[in-house]
């Protein structure tokens, strides 16, 4: 079948939207008519290189490069066919996309991680994860996909560990943007800094994954939560969906948790910059208090190896550096909790949306991130 999808032909090149050849399901494989999809930054960050699979996966997949890419992996929709030996779904179902898929029975998967499944390994890019067959091409090439994704089109074809059943009453524009960024930022808080009622929290980057995050901390019990962005009006969102203080700069933030936590600084630190670079590292951990946490959740370019750190005072105050992934939680839990938050008005999505875009304003939409103009944008389609 043919079908019209966002693809980035190149490093730096623009998403721009070609017809590409899509095979239809096979064994594990459903098909999805896509209903929102949400523009993320790692998209970006895959466009601009800061994210891309080891040249020794590529080599071991058979492609030399990333590219040309459909992007996204934010997105919900509705299951359209199923293939041979599917399971889980069936034509009707509506689903939100899972970037980490879950195949339910690796080692990751089995002691209830499933957000490190060993399905993983790939999923930046090569063929079908149910036969290592390609069914994506563009003039006759195979084509990658974002996430083993690729939901910046119209329909996509995927393997059924890749979605998440989910109800069909609920809203499938909250079930893409949940899909991802805000699950992220939610489970940096809740579950791998595992904060508790009465502390402290600060959120650095207040987008869409900030804005998980600091709900997350609120939804938590945190007493304070500190926003930190450069740009006013995010610090003011923020602030609508529960932070309690706002800061432009980790340093202004440094001058006023002293007074507010009586000399104690914050037990969680949470880094959701457009960007993670090793330099922000050491300011975060002055942030800190003693037996802090502090939590990297976005997104590093791949190649980078250096990190400021004052080891001395991280030994000294038993602080924590955290990795996460998916926030830490497997999304088929995350997924559904957080759905069922927003149906009882506990968990603010719809606030979240600057813009909707059409499939042809991909570009646009990231060209609107670039400027500081969105908290976070998201593709309609025509369902």
């Amino acid at each position: 079948m043919k079908v019209r999808a966002a693809v980035c032909a190149g490093l730096e090149e623009p998403w721009k939207v070609e017809e590409v050849d899509v095979d239809p399901p096979a064994a594990h494989e459903i098909k999805v008519q896509m209903a929102y999809a949400g523009m993320c930054h790692s998209d970006e960050h895959l466009r601009t290189g800061d994210m891309g699979a080891a040249p020794e996966v590529l080599e071991m997949i058979g492609v030399s490069s990333m590219y040309p890419v459909v992007g996204g992996h934010e997105g919900s929709g509705i299951v359209t066919e199923v293939g041979p030996e599917v399971q889980h779904v069936a034509v009707g179902d509506h689903v939100a996309t899972a970037f980490i898929p879950a195949c339910g029975v690796c080692h990751w998967c089995a002691s209830g991680r499933q957000y490190l499944c060993d399905l993983g390994m790939t999923t930046l890019a090569g063929p079908m994860i149910s036969d290592g067959q390609w069914r994506y091409h563009l003039d006759g090439q195979p084509l990658n996909r974002m996430t083993q994704l690729g939901t910046f089109a119209d329909e996509m074809v995927v393997n059924e560990a890749s979605v998440v059943k989910i109800d069909p009453h609920v809203s499938l524009r909250a079930a893409a943007l949940i899909s991802c960024g805000i699950s992220t930022g939610f489970g940096s808080v809740v579950d791998r800094a595992k904060v508790k009622p009465g502390e402290t929290v600060v959120v650095v980057g207040c987008g869409g994954v900030g804005s998980g995050a600091i709900q997350g901390a609120r939804i938590a019990g945190a007493r304070i939560i500190v926003a930190v962005d450069l740009l006013p009006f995010k610090v003011e969102r923020a602030k609508a969906i529960g932070a309690t203080h706002g800061a432009a700069s980790m340093e202004e933030a440094a001058l006023m948790l002293p007074e507010l936590t009586e000399g104690r600084m914050a037990d969680a630190v949470v880094l959701t910059p457009g960007v993670l670079t090793g330099d922000l590292i050491a300011p975060a951990m002055t942030l800190a208090s003693k037996d802090g946490r502090v939590v990297t959740t976005a997104i590093a370019p791949s190649s980078q190896l250096d990190v400021k750190l004052n080891l001395f005072g991280f030994a000294m105050f038993n602080q924590s550096l955290l990795g996460t992934v998916f926030g830490s939680c497997s999304p088929r839990v995350q997924i559904p909790n957080l759905l069922r938050l927003y149906q009882a008005g506990i968990l603010d999505v719809d606030g979240l949306v600057t813009r909707e875009y059409s499939l042809d304003q991909v570009q646009n939409g990231y060209d609107d991130l670039a400027a500081g103009t969105n908290i976070r944008g998201v593709v309609k389609f025509d369902v």
